[in-house]
């Protein structure tokens, strides 16, 4: 009898929050109070939600989530912590997973609740998954999109052409690639 074929949970397709979104949108402010929700969606249906509330008055900062769960509400706090950015301007955010108690940038929703990937068992990255000859195809044909990706990147909205009057070496990089 063969052996029963197993479908990991994959890291790609899960629901997560990240200290980017929360920066970019502007939740990550010192001495700051702010709420707002989460939506998650695919083709254009809706596909989950989370309301957030980002605390960075207090002593100890936290990220409070509020969803519901297969119909059951479910609300805790994760803990945030900051250390100095290496270039001297500002603070790096890190949540502090409830679970593992590692600092980390990202959390997954896979078990009712948002966690470190690490403690998760089971789980992969989708290109983990590949077969060996698969990973083989997926080089070369990465090969053959390489330009296409380049000069989508060259022309992206933020990107630097230029610093100081000189061109940059990823954008030397990206034009050898197009070349």
């Amino acid at each position: 009898m063969p052996k029963a074929r197993t479908f990991p949970t994959l890291y790609d397709e899960l629901k997560k929050v990240s200290i980017s979104f929360l920066s970019k949108y502007g939740y990550l402010k010192l001495n700051h109070r702010q709420r707002g929700i989460i939506t998650w969606s695919r083709n254009g249906e809706k596909t989950g939600s989370v309301s957030i509330t980002v605390n960075t008055n207090s002593n100890s900062p936290y990220l409070e989530l509020d969803y519901k769960y297969n119909e059951i509400p479910i609300n805790y706090s994760v803990p945030l912590v900051f250390s100095p950015s290496n270039i001297g301007k500002g603070v790096v955010w890190y949540f502090i997973c409830p679970r593992t108690g590692r600092r980390c940038r990202k959390l997954y929703l896979a078990d009712n609740y948002f966690f470190h990937r690490l403690a998760f068992k089971g789980c992969l990255y989708e290109k983990q998954t590949y077969s060996k000859p698969n990973r083989k195809l997926d080089r070369q044909f990465s090969k053959l999109f390489a330009p296409d990706n380049a000069y989508e990147k060259i022309y992206s909205k933020h990107f630097k052409k230029q610093y100081n009057g000189k061109p940059t070496k990823r954008y030397l990089k990206l034009l050898k690639e197009i070349d």
